[in-house]
């Protein structure tokens, strides 16, 4: 049986382009965890992510920009996990205080 191919976007490595924001926490051949952490008004620069589940460990807004220019906003709350499709964005934390979340990348 066939199996799905996996989703590589052609987009730059957060922890490579964005390592304020980013820090690699755990790697392996399955998972990479990424801690992610955003000051009020801060962005970040373009930059892809496979599927991933992310883990909010605070509560937040940021608006999401995509390589086509189009824009959306996406908000949370402390706790919440959301698995995510594999995208190319730039985000800015547009909550007013600081966010802070996990990545849990999936190879």
């Amino acid at each position: 049986m066939a199996t799905a191919p996996k989703t590589k976007l052609s987009g730059q490595d957060p922890a490579k382009v964005d390592s304020k924001h980013y820090k690699v926490e755990f790697e392996d051949d399955k998972v990479r965890v990424l801690r992610v952490k955003y000051g009020p008004g801060e962005k970040s620069v373009m930059h892809s992510h496979p599927r991933l589940i992310a883990v909010f460990l605070k509560e937040g807004r940021a608006k999401f920009t995509m390589p086509d220019g189009k824009s959306e906003e996406r908000n949370w709350t402390t706790g919440q996990v959301l698995p995510m499709p594999a995208e190319q964005h730039l985000p800015e934390n547009t909550s007013g205080k600081s966010i802070e979340l996990v990545l849990i990348e999936l190879k």
